[in-house]
């Protein structure tokens, strides 16, 4: 049994459970756990922040382009509550991200003595929000505390977890028996009743639809193999973007999916909320039949379905390919085809972010990595950028964070450090954590970054003018000289005003050895409005 600090525990189970990267920012509190750092610094490297949000959305970025558990640490009080956009993000795109803080002293915990970062209940805080949220309250704790918040995140569902530790336990030693990965709970197996009964449903369709999301992220080929068998199109929006590639002909965006939605007499939802197609495509077509694939028991009663099943995606999947007939639907394969070549065609329209996405994707290999941001150029990533690789587009969903592509994308990088990784952000996103150019100058984080300058946040000044009789508030930016700011970081940049232009920095940008910024000056008056793709019904 050997003897430790409270620190060095939670070194030995991050070790345990895989983590060789952790980003953090030191504080008074965490002294101890970053010496435990330092002397295991060659088996697990610290990657230090300009700011709090940065250590959680590289966390995020890790976590959601490798599959992988990341973790990050930050001081208690001010400093978590810094994290917390990364950390809402975590949950909303089912993250396993692990945050890792701590406390006030043990003597002084629920005391309300004023003490340096003291916040009225920290833990309960993180309970509302996160899969698991527990404290650490010695070093002989901490390796079932560990183990169990990372079957937590890890398990079912996958979702962001915090532990906490108080200030003066992770210097205290102890001896300490170490404890090895609890593993993955076993995902429920498919319910064969249920699938007989959506089997039946799919032979009696004609026109069937699968919608996935980010739970099927995994599923490829169960869900192909499928799509396959019963003719039906795989359609994906941001999360489930590249699960099914969307060079194949039945794999296809929200655009083409809309397209046959009115004739759609089947929908089937693996690893996804159907928000899209059940809300913003409202009304649905009459007679349609629904079904839903889902691992999260909890979704199957936020959304009433005809079919409701609670299985992992690929086991659903693979389920259901064994139980149904195989289907010709010749006719209905012909108008996926159609609604294809009809949706690039709308999409191509979208000028001038069309081009500029072309660029991107003719740019990048296969397996380069594109995160997006709440931007011009980003909304129309969600529905025209061709993805051919799962992973391979990451987002914040649902959740629509302004300020989280490029902190994000930093640590998509680290995660991924042979592929070519692009944040495509706006001018007001950037500048929450632009200062973390330094960080990717420091740690050699090559990432390169897609700058779209408008002088505004532009959808906010374009919707104000179009709802108020062309009046806006708070939506103008004066921004600096972008070229000036990377410069002085010692990151190249580039400035272009067409996609022709922008084709060639971005090459240069991405064979430059070193992270880049590409500055894209645009006028929001001259962008493709987003509404049609996003409520096609309006």
């Amino acid at each position: 049994m050997p003897r430790m600090t409270g620190g060095d525990a939670i070194v030995d189970s991050l070790l345990r459970h895989g983590i060789d990267t952790i980003f953090g920012l030191p504080g008074v509190q965490m002294y101890g756990l970053f010496d435990a750092f330092a002397r295991n610094a060659n088996r697990l490297k610290v990657i230090n922040a300009r700011h709090e949000q940065t250590t959680a959305y590289m966390a995020l970025g890790y976590a959601q382009s490798s599959g992988k558990p990341s973790a990050f640490t930050v001081v208690p009080g001010p400093g978590v509550m810094n994290t917390m956009g990364a950390l809402t993000t975590a949950w909303g795109v089912n993250a396993p991200v692990m945050c890792i803080t701590g406390q006030v002293p043990s003597a002084m915990i629920g005391r309300g003595r004023g003490q340096l970062h003291e916040m009225p209940d920290q833990l309960a805080t993180l309970k509302t929000l996160l899969k698991f949220a527990e404290r650490i309250e010695h070093p002989t704790d901490a390796p079932q505390v560990m183990a169990r918040a990372f079957q937590a995140m890890t398990s079912g569902r996958p979702g962001p977890v915090a532990v906490e530790m108080p200030w003066d336990m992770f210097s205290a030693t102890a001896d300490v028996t170490p404890i090895d990965p609890l593993g993955k709970r076993k995902n429920p197996e498919p319910d064969a009743d249920k699938i007989a009964a959506l089997a039946k449903l799919v032979d009696a369709a004609k026109a069937p639809m699968i919608w996935i999301g980010g739970g099927a992220v995994d599923a490829g080929p169960e869900i192909l193999a499928l799509a396959e068998k019963i003719g039906a199109p795989v359609v994906s929006f941001r999360m489930g973007k590249g699960v099914v590639d969307s060079r194949h002909p039945l794999s296809l965006n929200t655009v083409g999916g809309f397209e046959l939605w009115d004739k759609t007499d089947l929908l089937i939802g693996i690893g996804t909320r159907l928000d899209t197609p059940i809300a913003r495509w409202a009304p649905a077509p009459a007679g349609l039949k629904t079904a839903r694939i889902d691992l999260d028991p909890a979704e199957h009663r936020r959304l009433a379905v005809n079919v409701a099943i609670v299985a992992d995606a690929a086991d659903g999947a693979r389920a259901l390919t064994a139980a149904v007939s195989r289907k010709d639907g010749k006719d209905w394969r012909a108008a996926i085809a159609a609604a294809k070549e009809a949706a690039h065609a709308a999409i191509a329209k979208a000028d001038p972010q069309y081009s500029y996405m072309r660029a991107i994707r003719e740019t990048l290999p296969d397996d380069g990595i594109v995160v997006d941001e709440v931007t011009q150029l980003g909304y129309i990533l969600w529905y025209g950028y061709p993805v051919h690789q799962p992973r391979r587009l990451v987002s914040s969903g649902f959740s629509g964070t302004l300020g989280y592509g490029f902190p994000t994308a930093l640590g998509v990088k680290v995660a991924n450090p042979d592929r070519p990784v692009v944040s495509v952000t706006g001018d007001g996103g950037f500048l929450f954590g632009g200062s973390d150019l330094s960080t990717a100058k420091q740690f050699g984080i090559n990432l390169v970054t897609v700058l779209v300058n408008n002088a505004s946040y532009g959808n906010v000044k374009r919707d104000q003018e179009r709802l108020y009789e062309g009046r806006h508030s708070g939506a103008v930016l004066h921004n600096p000289d972008f070229q000036a700011y990377a410069r002085s970081f010692g990151v190249p940049a580039w400035r272009v005003e067409t996609a022709d232009a922008f084709r060639g920095a971005l090459r240069e940008a991405l064979a430059a050895d070193s992270p880049a910024v590409v500055e894209v000056v645009s006028d929001i008056n001259k962008d493709y409005p987003p509404y049609k793709f996003h409520q096609p019904r309006l």
